[in-house]
């Protein structure tokens, strides 16, 4: 990974890690985006989603990894965040397996 110019905010990391999510089944779909846009601004989502779709997998989870640890969440902001993961997971009313082991990643790394 390159070493990132400057710390994400808790929403660009917020809106990467829920870019992850819809991309769990290797498929974005529209409503997933949508959702995930109507959680931030356009310029914001813009910058993320150049930012997401340029990285490997490899890179994705050590940028959420670093950016996580940066961050003071609370229990709560977590709480929150996860019911927001679990929004983008159920769009397409299917819960399948690499959805649920991406869940189980980010939960270490969440955690």
């Amino acid at each position: 990974m390159n070493s990132m110019e400057k710390p994400w905010s808790k929403k660009e990391l917020q809106i990467y890690i829920l870019l992850l999510c819809a991309n769990a089944d290797s498929e974005e779909t529209e409503e997933e985006l949508e959702l995930i846009k109507s959680k931030t601004d356009p310029d914001t989502f813009i910058k993320m989603h150049k930012e997401f779709s340029e990285d490997t997998e490899e890179d994705r989870f050590e940028k959420i990894d670093t950016n996580v640890h940066l961050h003071d969440y609370s229990n709560m902001e977590l709480s929150d965040f996860r019911k927001e993961m679990y929004e983008v997971f159920l769009t397409d009313k299917r819960y399948l397996l690499m959805e649920r082991n991406l869940d189980r990643i980010l939960d270490n790394i969440l955690y």
